[in-house]
């Protein structure tokens, strides 16, 4: 299961983080869109070294080297653009050096035309977000995901993920689940992670 950073800084934000690794949290994107240089370096030398091997990053990916982090995650706003510079700086560049991507998509359609360079991608929002205010989507992604026609990258649901439709989620046809409203905009994170972890591990 994935958790998502809280785009800000929030209160004792390490050490739930740390908890949530704990208790068996297999990778945590760190999303923070608002922070300089100088503050992700500080966020990242806060985890414990340990974990970096399950870290994520969002931005700052040059930062990936100096903190043994393995994982980049390609928005789907760098990735468009990317796709249409002359150059075309391959992707595959990131994997031939050992990073591990993933990305981004909000429609069922870019994630079949997404390069099978990445190994999961988040179509969102699957249900009304938790931590965006009126954030949804217009599509039944259910019925969307019917058209799926991409098995090389995982489906991973995000938006709105709770642990009472976590199954209905996995049934219909995503392989994973995203969680950042569930755990950082509701009481009691490491119980809610807890709840949801149990529901995948047994589905």
């Amino acid at each position: 299961m994935i958790v998502i950073t809280n785009p800000i800084s929030i209160a004792n934000e390490i050490c739930t983080i740390h908890s949530l690794f704990e208790n068996g949290l297999e990778l945590l994107h760190i999303r923070k869109p608002n922070f300089g240089e100088t503050e992700m370096k500080q966020f990242l030398s806060d985890i414990n070294h340990n974990y970096r091997e399950r870290l994520v990053l969002h931005n700052y990916h040059c930062l990936a080297e100096k903190f043994n982090i393995k994982r980049i995650h390609i928005s789907e706003s760098k990735r468009k653009v990317t796709l249409m510079l002359p150059s075309k700086l391959p992707f595959d560049t990131y994997t031939r050096n050992g990073f591990h991507l993933s990305t981004s998509v909000h429609t069922i359609e870019d994630f079949n035309a997404l390069e099978n360079v990445f190994e999961y991608a988040f179509l969102s929002p699957v249900y009304p977000s938790i931590s965006k205010e009126n954030y949804f989507s217009k599509t039944d992604m259910f019925e969307a995901v019917k058209n799926r026609n991409n098995y090389t990258t995982k489906l991973i649901a995000l938006g709105g993920i709770e642990s009472k439709n976590i199954k209905q989620t996995l049934k219909n046809g995503f392989d994973n689940v995203a969680l950042l409203g569930t755990i950082w905009n509701r009481n009691n994170p490491i119980e809610n992670f807890k709840s949801c972890q149990q529901i995948v591990q047994s589905y």
